[in-house]
């Protein structure tokens, strides 16, 4: 059930498809070779053998024949123990086994046989004794002169498949450098591209290499440099713009005390312009750039709960809070704050449960190897799950989902903004009782803190 899974790493991964690949074509390439040399070679192993074969029958039968009677057993010795040919006499009634059925054999046989004779014997073993069993005649008289198998037999399966397992294993390793120097420029472009798609600053490629490697990198800089440039400018709009507005609209807040308006008509007024310096005030912290040199320690055990006095001043909230001791991060405390403080207003806002008289609000922060997870949590009706991306989308409302029917859309994506800016990550999702959860992850201070 699960293999499909298990495989689909295979499918997936150029690196492993480009090495598997590479491994197919160097075993074919291997076995195609194995077979060619093995076929080439036969012929001329053949003669090679039988020429060998020939030497030792012809110089030991000339040394036993020109040698002393007295001297022939000290001659025999010598071969047998210097040399390792043995001679022995042949007998009608001597129990032979054939030759090893080989390639070689036939041809092996044909020429030894032009050169010695038709009657020339071949055997593997006689009266039980293995070895290379070849005949000859010396006057009439009949002998067996027998190698070594080491002398005439091939390398054996066993050491072919050696040799062939550690030229495999070789090449495979050759494969697997080759596949990841291919991949590298791609797996590092895919990380950048990740990195751009968090939000993040990427490392700037290597604009070197093969000619098409060296265009897309250098395409993917410039892409990044846009991007950037276009951020920069959006931001720099947005806060011109607002700092522009901040003006008229604090002389119009003016302009509405000292008129002489109804208390429900200067009342209205007064609620629409703190909107409007609202929004844009949001649109200020949006465009705020974060500079990481004013980061501190914060003790968020403290910071959590001092964020959590301030929210249970509302009459129509209701905290539950589960906070571990001794939590520190780095960051910037004034753009935590308002990240929490946010985060609290929107679950105070849009969380109250149907049949609920107050808004209940759990908040935990646990910690969890290095890193240190907080979670925001409330009773309303949560929010669509095909939604849930778009939630954290600059100037996007979801109206429907969560009855958002004012503001500019940014109070989640600042949000997600600052902690992307303090190396952290937030994800939405929905309670199984009901409500919505914003879970914060922000790495643990080294050193606790200190």
């Amino acid at each position: 059930m699960t293999t499909p899974h298990r495989l689909a790493w295979l499918k997936s991964g150029l690196l492993w498809r480009t090495f598997f690949l590479m491994a197919f074509l160097i075993t074919v390439s291997m076995v195609v070779w194995v077979a060619s040399f093995r076929i080439v070679e036969r012929g001329p192993r053949a003669q090679q053998l039988a020429a060998q074969i020939i030497s030792v029958v012809t110089i030991t039968r000339a040394a036993l024949t020109h040698s002393a009677p007295d001297l022939r057993r000290e001659l025999l010795f010598d071969l047998a123990s210097n040399e390792g040919i043995r001679i022995y006499p042949l007998e009608e009634n001597d129990k032979i086994e054939p030759p090893p059925d080989s390639a070689v054999m036939p041809e092996l046989e044909a020429e030894v046989r032009a050169r010695l004779g038709n009657e020339t014997k071949f055997s593997a073993s006689v009266n039980d004794i293995g070895g290379f069993w070849i005949s000859f005649t010396i006057d009439e008289d009949q002998y067996w002169l027998m190698l070594d198998r080491d002398r005439v037999e091939r390398s054996s399966g066993f050491q072919w498949f050696q040799w062939a397992t550690a030229a495999m294993l070789l090449s495979l390793l050759g494969a697997m450098f080759v596949s990841a120097l291919i991949n590298q420029p791609l797996a590092r472009l895919t990380a950048a591209t990740r990195a751009v798609a968090k939000g993040e600053q990427p490392d700037r490629l290597p604009e070197t290499g093969p000619t098409e490697i060296e265009e897309a990198n250098r395409s993917f800089n410039q892409m990044v440099d846009d991007l950037q440039r276009v951020d920069a400018d959006r931001a720099i709009i947005l806060a011109g713009i607002s700092h522009d507005l901040r003006t008229p609209i604090s002389r119009m807040l003016l302009e509405v005390e000292m008129a002489y308006l109804s208390d429900e008509a200067r009342t209205g007024m007064q609620s629409d312009l703190a909107q409007m310096d609202g929004i844009i005030g949001q649109f200020l912290d949006y465009a705020k750039p974060t500079d990481i040199s004013s980061f501190t320690a914060i003790d968020m055990t403290d910071f959590l709960r001092d964020v959590e006095q301030n929210a249970a001043r509302h009459t129509d909230v209701e905290i539950h809070s589960r906070i571990a001791e001794n939590l520190y991060v780095e960051g910037n405390e004034t753009e935590l704050r308002r990240v929490f403080t946010n985060l609290i207003e929107n679950a105070r806002r849009y969380g109250k449960a149907d049949d609920a008289t107050v808004v209940v609000i759990d908040v935990t922060a646990t910690l969890q190897h290095d890193k240190i997870l907080i979670d925001i949590s409330d009773h309303g009706p949560g929010v669509p799950e095909d939604e849930m991306e778009r939630l954290l989308r600059p100037f996007t409302r979801l109206d429907t989902a969560r009855g958002q029917a004012n503001g500019s859309g940014l109070g989640l994506a600042i949000v997600n903004r600052v902690v992307k800016r303090h190396n952290g990550k937030l994800k939405l999702y929905n309670r199984s009782g009901g409500g919505l959860s914003v879970q914060i992850t922000l790495p643990l201070a080294r050193n606790g803190g200190k």
